[in-house]
């Protein structure tokens, strides 16, 4: 059972038995909300993409994103673009993979953001979600939900931080504008 994460909550990524995480998956889900007006049934597709951004003393080092879908050194691997979501409350509808143990000791933080690459408000997107998962065993370790949808077109969600030989997650939340993962470097930067 994962835990449920408030905008700034930390969690080690460390095991119960002591032992360290080896790969974990950032998932990403939603759903287009439903149109108001005449065609309240209809939706408009939305695409929504996720990105991790490598950090090495404050610096970005390496980025992979639905155009650079591994990391340089082979440690992050996004499973590819999705440009309509769907998964909402279920399934990820884009996942970026992270082998712990490979990524090199000079990266100290990740970021994972999401956008949204057509330009829609996070207003017309519903049961939108990231979530940290156990690659190893599938267990969900915590979920972040946007709640409350906004005029904003992107997410600064999540950092995964290296503590001394530990990992730790921490839930952002911070709502930015900005359709592609360069557009947010600049809301970046304060969460580090």
């Amino acid at each position: 059972m994962g835990i449920d994460l408030s905008k700034g909550q930390a969690i080690s990524l460390q095991k119960q038995d002591g032992g360290s995480l080896s790969a974990v998956r950032m998932g990403l889900g939603w759903q287009a909300a439903p149109r108001r007006g005449l065609f309240r049934s209809r939706t408009q597709e939305i695409d929504l993409d996720a990105s991790a951004v490598l950090f090495a003393d404050k610096q970005p080092v390496d980025v992979v994103f639905f155009q650079h879908l591994v990391s340089d050194d082979g440690s992050v691997r996004h499973t590819g673009d999705n440009l309509v979501g769907g998964a909402g409350q279920g399934g990820d509808d884009e996942a970026i993979l992270v082998d712990l143990p490979r990524v090199p000791v000079h990266i100290d933080a990740i970021v994972f953001t999401v956008n949204s690459f057509t330009g829609q408000s996070f207003a017309e997107v519903q049961n939108a979600f990231c979530r940290l998962v156990d690659e190893t065993t599938g267990q969900e370790l915590a979920r972040y939900t946007l709640t409350g949808g906004g005029d904003y077109t992107a997410q600064v969600m999540a950092k995964v931080t290296r503590q001394g030989a530990a990992w730790q997650m921490t839930a952002i939340g911070e709502p930015a504008r900005g359709r592609t993962f360069q557009d947010l470097m600049p809301a970046l930067v304060p969460h580090l």
